[in-house]
């Protein structure tokens, strides 16, 4: 009997944190492993991964992760992922891989094994078989896998989309799919961001003519935002510069290496020679090129905005040119960052949402795929549940029958019994987020966000005290200090009265001749007074430190 179960990590009901997991008699296939930007609802968290105690619990079972491409919110969370399982093969096409090294800890780089996949050559792990396919994407080197079982094939397609007009290095092997459909395909695990969207993407996604006509107008210099592994937008941009006669800046040494290499390695087509340096930066007719740490969507633009950055600093006559279109999770930061350049006299530039497209696929290539494919079941992935939803609705146009169409959330693990799909399981594995504050690879608990809430919100009160080592009588204090609770200067008397009472808790669990005094009481007491009391009077619940000493 052959038991095959299919959940996601993350990548369901949300956008972003994608990473999928079919296991096959307890053989266990990772698809992808991506990361999300943080939205503001966690004070202080840089990026967000899927919690994977599974994989950790069930380690001697993976038989590796199966990258698609080089994008964060795909492959992301494979550096600390790897930090906590440091022996699991990760398998990825050339660029995937090199994108993904220049991520990676210097130190462990040699310790990982990072095994290169090449399009249309087969991988055996024994009875199961992994197949690469090209597909379109915006940077080379994208594929979907195949995941060959006894009882039909399980298809994850990664980010697709169907357009002719793109070069060899971008192209989907139609071929090799229809080849894969006609072997017969068991599930299809298909992506769902643009499944709201009627026709196919393209030619949305190509927008030549806009950055030509933003360069044209243009006769000051242009500091573009690119996200680094775009790399079809960012040969559209070194394409329109030579056109132009535009000279190309790269900022950061990240963004300068990851295009350097691409050049060498063939997958940017662009001349050296219109690459600039740093005395070039003032040239009316630069374009500056900066990214995007994975930390935070524009921090590298914010900072020039406010004034930090070293070497730029925003002109009257300067363009500001966001060259993607904003997408789910950045509107609010992207407008607040599109009104600050206002402010500074200067051209704010971006991309329509509703004009322009990201390489997704649209109602009509999920149509075309899922006609290519013919699969048995339909496994919607990728996007937040109205998207799963939509894609479920295109499913069952193209002709797939409602109740072998699977919509799940992450964790729900489906089941598949002989190439059966088991509707009577309700299992699920754990799931949530592992949230990253800077270089901290400890998960933040809820508790260190709630104090960070309260902060934020409330601010903080100490108390300190100071008693004698001896007889315990309070000899100094104690004294309260606040910050971001109220304005000491017009307070003194709620002040004054805050002090009296945490005199009166101290010294009433002080009992006199004994040797022992219990802080943590004094302590928990001052707080609720404390609280009480600031609350009654303010409307504000302060975080409450009592400080106490002896000596």
């Amino acid at each position: 009997m052959s038991k095959i179960r299919i959940f996601g990590l993350g990548g369901l009901n949300e956008n972003g944190k994608n990473m999928y997991v079919v296991e096959v008699d307890k053989k266990i296939f990772v698809f992808d492993a991506g990361l999300k930007y943080d939205n503001d609802n966690n004070l202080g968290i840089d990026y967000i991964i899927p919690n994977i105690d599974y994989l950790i619990k069930n380690k001697k079972n993976i038989v590796g992760i199966f990258l698609t491409h080089g994008h964060e919110s795909n492959m992301g969370a494979v550096p600390d992922i790897l930090k906590m399982l440091p022996e699991v093969p990760v398998y990825g096409t050339k660029l995937t891989l090199e994108i993904l090294k220049e991520d990676l800890d210097n130190r462990d780089k040699d310790k990982h094994k990072l095994i290169e996949v090449k399009p249309h050559e087969k991988i055996k792990f024994g009875n199961l078989s992994i197949y690469p396919i090209s597909v379109t994407h915006s940077i080379p080197d994208s594929v979907l896998y195949v995941l060959y079982t006894k009882d039909g094939a399980i298809v994850y397609t990664g980010d697709f989309t169907f357009d002719p007009t793109v070069p060899q290095k971008y192209k989907t092997d139609l071929g090799r799919l229809a080849d894969v459909g006609k072997e017969g395909v068991l599930c299809l695990m298909s992506e769902s961001i643009y499944a709201e969207r009627p026709g196919h993407t393209s030619p949305q996604n190509r927008v030549e003519d806009f950055i030509r006509d933003v360069f044209r107008k243009s006769d000051g210099r242009i500091i573009a935002t690119v996200f680094p592994a775009h790399f079809y937008r960012i040969q559209e941009i070194f394409d329109e510069a030579a056109k132009t006669n535009k000279k190309i800046v790269i900022m950061g040494k990240r963004l300068q290496t990851t295009i350097y290499n691409a050049i060498d390695m063939g997958y940017l087509d662009a001349n050296k020679k219109i690459i600039g340096t740093l005395d070039n930066l003032n040239d009316k007719n630069a374009v500056i090129l900066i990214s995007d740490a994975k930390e935070r969507p524009f921090a590298n633009l914010e900072r020039i905005i406010k004034g930090f950055d070293k070497f730029i600093k925003i002109c009257d006559g300067d363009t500001i040119f966001i060259t993607e279109p904003s997408y789910a999770g950045i509107e609010k930061t992207m407008a607040e960052v599109m009104d600050e350049v206002a402010i500074l006299g200067a051209d704010a530039v971006a991309l329509s949402p509703k004009k322009h497209l990201l390489f997704h696929s649209s109602r009509e290539d999920l149509m075309q795929m899922i006609d290519l494919m013919q699969p048995k079941y339909y496994f919607p992935v990728k996007g937040e549940y109205k998207a799963l939803y939509e894609n479920a609705m295109v499913a069952e146009e193209s002709g797939i029958p409602k109740d072998n169409i699977i919509l799940k959330l992450n964790g729900d693990v489906a089941e598949f019994i002989d190439g059966k799909y088991n509707k009577d399981n309700f299992d699920k594995v754990k799931v949530g987020d592992t949230l990253f504050d800077g270089k901290n690879i400890e998960d933040m608990s809820s508790l260190v966000l709630k104090d960070r809430e309260m902060l934020g919100e409330n601010g903080i009160v100490i108390i300190a005290a100071t008693l004698d080592k001896k007889s315990k009588k309070l000899i100094g204090g104690p004294e309260i200090l606040t910050r971001g609770f109220i304005y000491v200067r017009n307070n003194q008397a709620l002040l004054e009265e805050a002090t009296a009472k945490s005199k009166e808790v101290i010294e009433s669990n002080i009992v006199e001749g004994e040797s022992r005094v219990d802080y943590t009481k004094i302590k928990n007491d001052v707080r609720e007074i404390l609280g009480k009391f600031f609350f009654d009077k303010t409307g504000s619940r302060p975080m409450i430190i009592t400080v106490i000493q002896e000596v």
